[in-house]
């Protein structure tokens, strides 16, 4: 099979197509042929060598995928031959998802919603259950009030849309462009829990939007100088949801100095606790956009299973290009 290996870390030049075996499967294992797959930030940041390299398990990088299942093994149940899936796959499966074939454990994937195609079904596995995780753990409260930095990404939008649907409607969030505000709007904002972040008093302005308050809640999506402001609208003794870790060491002083409960969100913790979260939680996800409750993320197919496309996704990425829109590549 035909797959894109990383030969080292460092910058986008070491990635070269080669041919492999395709892997061998397991009793507990499906064998999906992909369709797409998707990038992530935690992508290039495993190929620069930075922390999250640490869980890499093969030199085929990439996380969640959309495919057809071709082989089982003899313990799997509830899948078939035949079977149009998704799978948060993470460092769990024979290689990465830039790759025509992988081996998987069958407690990570879950049924493709039928109404969208295999591009937009490869968006959703590691968005929704960051988004799915973040809404569980805050426990809200339809009173709850809810800041979160850069909403219009895939995260975001799958949380804001999970909040609105279970009555939480007290949401403000940050944007940068007029497509990022109109994609807001889309999901059920007003324009008036938009915040553009490029302008000035911005934090200011995000505690207008809440009545002068502090939040209950903030979500952060972005790290950086958005961390700090995540901190800085945070109520006394309020929640701090950590997405990224990117936050910096003022974030965590703010946070300390109020008393501020931090909740760190991690998808590939959840495997040494309960693997079957993982396609349990996908399917509940899968379920609620095939009854078009919930929109999967807008894509941007950058291209097919190549070194160049590989690259153009990193490049992207990595200069903060994607413009809320998650890359795929057609495999």
């Amino acid at each position: 099979m035909k797959a894109i290996l990383l030969d080292g870390f460092g910058d986008v030049s070491n990635f070269s197509l080669a041919e492999v075996e395709v892997p061998v499967i397991k009793d507990d294992e499906v064998l999906i042929q992909l369709k797409a797959a998707a990038f992530n930030p935690i992508d290039y940041q495993m190929r620069l060598g930075l922390r999250e390299s640490r869980i890499m398990k093969s030199p085929v990088l990439g996380r969640e995928l959309s495919g057809i299942i071709v082989e089982t093994g003899k313990n799997v149940v509830g899948y078939h031959v035949g079977d149009e899936i998704i799978a948060a796959s993470g460092s769990r499966g024979s290689n990465g998802s830039y790759a025509e074939f992988m081996a998987l454990n069958s407690s990570f994937i879950a049924h493709k919603p039928a109404n969208i195609s295999f591009e937009a079904a490869a968006a959703i596995p590691s968005a929704g259950l960051t988004a799915w995780q973040c809404f569980n753990r805050m426990r809200v409260e339809a009173n709850s009030s809810v800041f979160i930095s850069g909403g219009a990404g895939a995260v975001g939008r799958f949380l804001i849309k999970l909040l609105l649907i279970n009555g939480c409607t007290n949401i403000v969030t940050t944007a940068g462009s007029e497509q990022s505000s109109n994609a807001l709007i889309a999901l059920g904002l007003k324009p008036s829990q938009i915040i553009d972040y490029k302008k000035d008093n911005m934090e200011q302005n995000i505690l207008n939007a809440n009545n002068g308050r502090g939040f209950d809640f903030a979500v952060e999506i972005v790290g950086g100088v958005l961390a700090e402001t995540a901190a800085n609208v945070l109520d006394i003794n309020g929640t701090y949801v950590d997405v990224t870790f990117f936050g910096t060491q003022l974030t965590r002083e703010t946070l300390f100095d109020k008393g501020c409960v931090i909740i760190n969100i991690a998808n590939y913790a959840q495997a040494a606790k309960n693997a079957n979260w993982y396609g349990q939680t996908l399917n509940e996800l899968a379920g609620l956009i095939g009854q078009n409750k919930i929109a999967p993320p807008e894509i941007n197919n950058v291209g097919d299973l190549s070194v160049e496309t590989v690259q153009l996704a990193h490049t992207l990425m990595e200069s903060n290009k994607i413009f809320g829109k998650k890359l795929v590549m057609s495999i």
